[in-house]
C-alpha cells in the first residue's frame, strides 16, 4: 500500500476526441505505450497553445515544477512512440480529472484556424521573390 499524499486534481479545457495513436507503415503489432491525460494536457498547453509553463500551471490548477514534470515526462513519452514507432493510448491513470471547460485565448499560430494557416502559406509562397 502507499502511504504517499493524495494527487491534486488536475483541470483540463476537455478531454481529448482520440485516444489512441497508431504508426503507420510498420509490419505487426506495435507496442504500446501509455500517456496520462495530465500529460497530454500540459503538452497540448504548451507545445500547442503556446503557454509558458507558469500559465499552464494556473489553468491545471498544479504547480508549476509539477506541470514542468509533467510536460518532461509526456515529451519523453511521445518521442519514445515516434522515434521506435510505438501506439500512444491516452488514459487516465491514477489521478483525478477535472474538466473545467473555458474558452481560454490560445497563444500563436495554435490557435489560428486551419484555414487562415493554409491562407498565410499560400501567401508566403506567393509573395516569395523568385531568384
Amino acid at each position: 500500500m502507499n502511504a504517499g499524499r493524495k494527487k491534486k486534481v488536475r483541470y483540463i479545457q476537455e478531454m481529448p476526441t482520440v485516444a489512441v495513436f497508431s504508426p503507420r507503415g510498420r509490419p505487426g503489432r506495435p507496442n504500446e505505450i501509455e500517456l496520462k491525460v495530465d500529460q497530454y494536457e500540459a503538452l497540448k498547453l504548451a507545445d500547442f497553445q503556446g503557454y509558458e509553463q507558469l500559465e499552464g500551471a494556473q489553468m491545471m490548477g498544479i504547480s508549476r515544477s509539477s506541470f514542468g514534470r509533467l510536460l518532461r515526462e509526456g515529451r519523453k513519452i511521445v518521442i519514445d512512440a515516434l522515434v521506435n514507432g510505438k501506439i500512444i493510448r491516452i488514459r487516465i491513470g491514477d489521478v483525478q480529472v477535472g474538466v473545467r471547460r473555458k474558452d481560454l485565448p490560445g497563444k500563436g499560430v495554435a490557435n489560428i484556424s486551419v484555414f487562415k494557416q493554409e491562407e498565410i502559406v499560400r501567401n508566403n509562397i506567393l509573395d516569395y521573390p523568385e531568384s
